[in-house]
This record gives C-alpha cells, structure tokens and sequence, in this order.
C-alpha cells in the first residue's frame, strides 16, 4: 500500500494565511522593527491606552485573534468523547502531564546552560518564560488544519479540541504558575489569573453564545458556510497587527541580537519533534487507527500560539523577552509541523485501519 495515496493537498487543506504564516511572521517582523525605528512615536502612542496595567489595543487585537477560534468548538461533541477512549487518554495525558514539563526541561537546559555564553541571564529567563507559555498550551485551531492533512476523523479532532479548551481553563494558569517558579521568575496570581479570564474565560464563553445563537436563528449550513467564512480573516488580520506592535518595540533588542531568534528556535524546534514522536509512538503501540493517532500527536506537537503571545504581553509586556520567545514559536511552527504531516502520511501503514462506524 502506498501510504501517500489520497493524502489531501496542501493547498486545499490550509488558506493563504495558514500556508504562509512564517513569511508573514517574517514580514510583520520587518514592518514592526522598521516603525519602531523610523516613527516611534507610533508605538509609544498606543502605549498610553492601559487599563489596570493592560494594553486597550492590544487586548483588542488578542481578542480578534482567539475568539473566532473558540467560535468553532462544540461543546456538545464532548458527548462522544467515549468514540475513541484511547486516543483521548493518549493526548491529554501528553498535553498536560508531559508537555509542559519537557518544554521547561528542554528550554531550561539550552537558554540556561547551553547558550548561557550568548544570552545574558535574566534575558534568558524570560525567553523561558515565553517558551513555557507556549508549553502549557496546546493547539486549538491550526490541529484541524493538520488532522486535514493527514486524514484524521473530523469528529475525533473535534472532542479531543473541545476537551483540551476546557481542560485549559482550569490547568493552564496552576502549571506556568508552578513552572515559572521553577524558573526563579515570579508572577502575582492575581495577574495570571486576569490573563486566563481576558484571553481564555471570556473568548470561550463569547465563542460559546456566539455559536449557540447563530446555529439556532440561522442554523448549521449558515454558520459553516457563511458566518465563519466572514469570521475567518478576523484571525489572521488581529495576529499580524499585533506582531507588527510587538516588533516595533522589540525592534532595539532584535537589532542587537539576531541570533538569539535562531536560540531560541532550537529547544521549542526539539520539544515539538519531541512530544509528536511520543503520543504517536504511544498510540502505535496501543493499536489506535491512524486516523485518531495523527491528529492526537499533532494537537500537542503544535502550541496555541495565539493565547502564549497574549499571555506573554499580559504577564511581561510588550517589550520582553518572554513575547519574543512566543513569537519565535509562531515563526518555526507551521514548515516544522509540515514536516510532521509528511511523517504521518508516509506512516500511516504502521497503524490499524479504524473498523466501520469509526469513521
């Protein structure tokens, strides 16, 4: 059997954003570094607009970017969460009892010892910061996206996407509590606290009534088809402009450091590669189709970067290292899950066929 039959194409699988997200990474670094140099008066402008220490524009930029994310999660498809037992065992034990903890591990060993001749030490700190951000969240959108590519079940990535999100509201402020801690970086409660109710409680609970009220006067057909292609350039447009922000107050640091992009690249490149070979490895072993294995590897491979950057800027601020390193995540993510893709397409005749009725 040629395991490459049938694969879906990229083209149709990912949109233009979604197929070129590193070059307009790339770009808003350009654009923002060069605002910030030649007209800082823009930045230093919108960073007058704080309310209790948070940034009005940029929150609203966050805002765009994850709420129609959580648009798309249906709650209800938790109801077949028992389709797949060993899938979803396999990945949330990946995402929340593993993940985080090698993404300290790995980036801890490399910002702090093995780059420590290139990296100052409290700069290196908050680039673990960042990196930990990314660890304690597991990908959202984009996992649809991958389980496309690979043929995974729809109704599976769909439970697994919608337990994760709630799984994230009550896990992700205690683990990158204790794992800054770990870091000798404090953070008051009371301020990761506000970050989880600004960027995960209200996106989700807006997300929710959002979709609860579109799909019952307009139904189904008019949400897929209609409503959430209007929503969908929000995204992309809130996450550009918000690195565009970024960068033009980043811009001095990346100008005197260039290499440390490439530094910080290595650990989160590693993690990724790392946390995909253990739940597909996992679910290998345990005899899972491959259509539930690909996309439970994938969801934790990648990072819901989105919600890492806004945590990042909430937390540190817009000029910190720790947004830097959550940006780095943003750049890698897409070629490097790619790759991924292409592994588990050309492996699927290692997995067990899923039987008829598992779709």
């Amino acid at each position: 059997m040629n395991a490459t039959d049938d694969t879906p194409n990229i083209k149709e699988g990912m949109g233009l954003f979604e197929r070129y997200l590193s070059v307009w990474v790339a770009l808003a670094i350009v654009i923002g570094i060069a605002l910030g140099q030649f007209a800082p008066g823009v930045p230093q402008a919108l960073s007058r607009f704080e309310y209790a220490q948070v940034s009005i524009p940029v929150a609203i930029l966050i805002w765009a970017m994850i709420f129609p994310m959580m648009v798309q999660i249906d709650f209800g498809s938790i109801l077949g969460v028992r389709r797949q037992p060993k899938g979803l065992f396999i990945t949330t034990t990946v995402n929340w009892l593993i993940k985080p903890f090698t993404m300290f591990a790995i980036a801890w060993f490399f910002l702090m010892i093995v780059f420590a001749p290139f990296i100052a030490e409290d700069l290196a700190r908050e680039y673990l910061a960042g990196a930990i951000l990314l660890g304690a969240a597991p990908c959202t959108a984009m996992v649809f996206v991958w389980s496309y590519l690979t043929r995974g079940d729809a109704a599976y990535t769909l439970v697994q996407v919608s337990v994760n999100d709630l799984i994230m509201l009550f896990a992700f402020a205690p683990i990158v509590m204790v794992l800054l801690g770990l870091s000798d970086i404090i953070v008051p409660w009371d301020t990761i606290a506000l970050s989880v109710f600004l960027y995960i409680v209200i996106p989700l609970g807006a997300g929710y009534a959002t979709r609860r009220l579109v799909i019952r006067y307009k139904g189904i057909e008019y949400f897929d088809n209609v409503f959430m292609k209007r929503l969908g350039p929000v995204t992309p447009i809130g996450l550009i402009l918000t690195l565009v922000l970024l960068f033009a107050f980043q811009g001095e640091v990346i100008l005197q450091n260039p290499l440390h992009i490439a530094l910080i690249a290595v650990p989160l490149i590693l993690q990724t590669v790392l946390i995909f070979f253990i739940a597909y490895g996992w679910a290998k072993a345990w005899h899972v189709p491959h259509n539930v294995a690909a996309p439970g590897a994938m969801i934790g491979a990648s990072n819901f970067f989105e919600l890492a950057v806004a945590a990042a800027i909430a937390l540190f601020g817009l000029q910190s290292g720790a947004a830097l390193a959550t940006v780095v995540g943003v750049l890698v993510e897409v070629p490097l899950m790619l790759g991924l893709v292409w592994i588990a397409n050309r492996t699927r005749h290692h997995f067990p066929v899923a039987h008829e009725g598992q779709s």
